[in-house]
């Protein structure tokens, strides 16, 4: 008997069919993939699932007792709330039960003790005591900082907190949203090795192939509205794909050529007026219909970088630089040259200063110690910058070309349509205002900003979060 089941259920917002008549069936112990471009609507399909959303027609049907969790594309807040109050609020009232006794042990002053003694008897009558141990069991799992506050962690420590909150309310069935985004590579290892023994449901929206590879057994597709299911790993589901889309592009190359003779003879007019070609005639209004209606696949995304002059042949020099926050030393006397052409990735833990490595080249961020020496005629494009420079009330056009209908690209004018248009952004998407656009959209649109703009240094950090796999593969 399955946890969870959708039948024949359709969503729509305006123009845009996101849910066509689309059947879904989870049963426990499932590890479902979910794939689809960005924007063909897998977060609202979570959304669906996790009762958040409720279909224009259709049936979302869940088994009584069945607790769904779901872990957010969005990173959480960078607020003052520990990191242990923010773990426990996965238990909803039982979690705040916990966090005021939490915090009522942790006063300074002591606290009103006839208050701690109601909300130790609150949190009995709860089970509680066995919920506390389930907290600090996935606090020290994934080894976070149980008394720090949010807002000091990076954004993959904050990840762990949101994975932690979905993970301790151990759910039936478990919704994943890109969970690797800004994980560090041990974190990832560890998720993979978390779902492979999660006894529950899972359903997970993931750009990362090797990690889609390794946990998910089954594949459904969300393509132009159609959900497709296929019983197997990732790399199976690619070649089944691919035999589908060449069997799809025949049988579309063999309706528009009938399509093309049947035009040809409605404009002989004559025997198309006999009644004994009625029939005929309805047959080719019908298929005009058809053919007016078919949703095609959405193309690759085809873009290049606005060029600069060229810079000097030294890009930035550090010498024996130093930078700490607090106790904790992020770099310690650490020389470096950055030449022009080179291609420098930088890796390490989450926590370990990496993006403040790059503010540190940037300029935005003054080492303690050392001296950083910057390049001539640098242009530079920073992605996390122009995160921060999208307005989510205004649309693409707005954002990206001044409200202007031509951009320039490279010395050359080119409509603004058609500029987004390489970014697989449609005529109507463009008017769209940023916030009604998935990540992996809002994604591309910080991309398309940045290649506007004439640059020779490239700074990207976390460039494929929510991107969809066709895309990275560029």
């Amino acid at each position: 008997m399955p946890l969870l089941r959708l039948n024949s259920v359709h969503l729509q917002y305006g123009t845009q069919i996101l849910l066509d008549d689309v059947n879904l069936s989870i049963t426990r112990g499932e590890k479902l993939g979910l794939l689809g471009r960005n924007g063909v609507g897998k977060t609202t399909l979570l959304k669906l699932l996790a009762g958040e959303l409720s279909p224009d027609s259709g049936e979302r049907w869940v088994r009584p007792g069945v607790h769904i969790a779901r872990l957010l594309q969005t990173l959480p807040e960078a607020d003052d709330i520990l990191v242990y109050d923010a773990v426990a609020a996965g238990l909803a009232d039982a979690g705040r039960l916990l966090s005021e006794y939490h915090q009522l042990l942790q006063a300074d002053p002591p606290a009103d003790m006839e208050h701690l003694a109601w909300v130790q008897q609150q949190l009995e009558a709860a089970d509680g005591w066995r919920l506390q141990q389930r907290v600090e069991t996935t606090i020290s799992q994934l080894q976070l900082p149980a008394e720090t506050s949010m807002g000091e962690l990076s954004g993959g420590w904050r990840r762990r907190v949101a994975l932690a909150q979905a993970l301790v309310s151990q759910p039936d069935i478990l919704l994943l949203d890109e969970p690797t985004n800004h994980l560090d590579i041990p974190a990832i290892r560890w998720l993979e090795e978390q779902l492979a023994n999660f006894p529950g449901a899972i359903i997970l929206i993931t750009h990362d192939r090797r990690f889609l590879q390794n946990v998910a057994s089954s594949i459904a597709e969300l393509d132009r509205g159609h959900l497709a299911q296929w019983q197997g790993h990732y790399q199976g589901f690619l070649r089944h794909r691919e035999q589908e889309l060449q069997a799809e592009e025949r049988a579309n190359d063999l309706f528009d050529k009938k399509l093309a003779q049947e035009e040809v003879w409605i404009r002989q007019g004559i025997k198309a007026r006999r009644t004994r070609n009625e029939g005929r005639v309805r047959a080719l209004k019908a298929m005009r219909d058809e053919r007016q209606n078919r949703r095609e696949r959405t193309g690759t995304a085809s873009f290049a970088v606005e060029g600069a002059g060229q810079s000097g042949k030294i890009v930035a020099e550090l010498v024996d630089v130093s930078k700490s926050f607090g106790e904790q030393c992020i770099l310690r006397n650490f020389s470096t040259i950055i030449q022009r052409g080179d291609r420098i990735g930088i890796v390490g833990p989450n926590g370990a200063g990496k993006s403040t490595l790059v503010k540190i080249l940037l300029g935005q961020l003054q080492p303690d110690a050392g001296k950083v020496t910057f390049g001539s005629k640098l242009e530079v494009a920073y992605s996390d910058q122009l995160r921060e420079q999208l307005d989510p009330e205004k649309n693409l056009i707005d954002n990206i070309c001044g409200g202007q209908d031509f951009i320039e690209i490279n010395g050359k004018r080119r409509h603004a349509i058609s500029y987004l248009g390489d970014f697989l952004f449609s005529p109507q998407r463009v008017r769209t205002p940023v916030k009604a656009l998935s990540g992996g959209e809002q994604n591309r649109a910080i991309l398309a900003r940045l290649f506007s703009k004439p640059a020779n240094l490239l700074v990207l950090d976390e460039p494929t979060n929510d991107l969809d796999i066709e895309t990275l593969e560029l």
